[in-house]
């Protein structure tokens, strides 16, 4: 008999950053706010949680985060503007974003890392399993990655992780976990989590990216988890403890993703993130992409 684990209802979304890399734009700006096209990417981000059927999200957030709480609530006034212009899509699309979810926000306050940050939502959370995603991984709709790992969580129980192969020359860029494989191809078993290790001493080149299913034992473990790599508490620190004993909050599992997706934590990854996307536009790729041949043409 299959064994039942609670349905996961609940996502996280990690979003205290002060987004350095792109200063000055961060300088009022919350980098999630920064558009990808027309969008801003924090919104990709909820629209994922929301299309894998989790509709209670919470925003861990900090000092000038207000403009996410704005974004995600109803603006009266923009849209009366919009109505008495006739102008039913474009109030359709600033509607859009304030009926994808049912949000919560909370402070993290001192930026202790991503860990921290999870810690942050226990009250929220409560004794329940749930989603964290990361707001610099963008993650293709038409790979519906977090929808695969909630399935893979109901199935086995525990934690599980979303990893991707990368180059041996990027590992330490990223955690990066030992593994064994499974009965399913797209699913490893997680025995050992490092962060951002050297190549020489990386136990495989299966890197996590940014997307987790938590059983909610891991609260417990962060609250004793020390300061790590870069004097941050680490996510990958409490999941290492997870992997090494099942018997603290099941096992950790892994899902391999090999879709598409956007890396907007990068200035370089950010631009190519919006090309990509523009490209791929019904109302603006055709158009786009003959001017980008040009271009690239003229600058050859």
């Amino acid at each position: 008999m299959t064994e039942s684990h609670p349905r996961i209802s609940k996502a996280v979304i990690p979003a205290a950053g002060l987004g350095t890399r792109f200063l000055p734009a961060t300088k009022a700006t919350p980098k999630e706010m920064l558009p990808v096209v027309d969008k801003p990417a924090i919104q990709y981000v909820v629209e994922e949680a929301a299309s894998a059927g989790l509709d209670d999200v919470l925003m861990i957030t900090g000092r000038n985060k207000r403009p996410l709480e704005d974004h995600f609530d109803r603006n009266y006034e923009l849209e009366s503007a919009l109505q008495k212009k006739g102008d039913a899509a474009r109030l359709a699309k600033v509607q859009e974003s304030s009926d994808l979810a049912t949000m919560h926000y909370v402070r993290q306050g001192d930026p202790k890392g991503l860990g921290h940050a999870v810690l942050c939502a226990a009250p929220h959370v409560g004794h329940e399993p749930f989603a964290v995603l990361l707001g610099d991984d963008l993650i293709d709709p038409r790979d519906p990655l977090l929808q695969r790992m909630v399935e893979v969580q109901e199935q086995h129980g525990g934690s599980v992780i979303a990893l991707m192969e990368v180059a041996p020359e990027q590992i330490h860029m990223y955690g990066c976990a030992a593994v064994e494989t499974t009965d399913d191809g797209d699913v490893v078993k997680v025995t050992g989590l490092v962060e951002k290790p050297e190549a020489a001493d990386a136990p495989s080149n299966y890197a996590i990216i940014g997307r987790y299913v938590l059983d909610p034992h891991i609260f417990g473990i962060l609250r004793e988890t020390e300061p790590g790599r870069g004097g941050e508490i680490q996510l990958t620190d409490a999941l290492q403890q997870l992997a090494q004993d099942e018997k603290i909050g099941g096992p950790v599992h892994g899902v391999v993703f090999k879709g598409r997706r956007y890396d907007t934590g990068d200035r370089g990854d950010y631009l190519r993130a919006i090309v990509r996307l523009a490209c791929e536009r019904e109302d603006l790729g055709p158009d786009f992409r003959t001017w980008l041949r040009s271009y690239v043409a003229e600058e050859m």
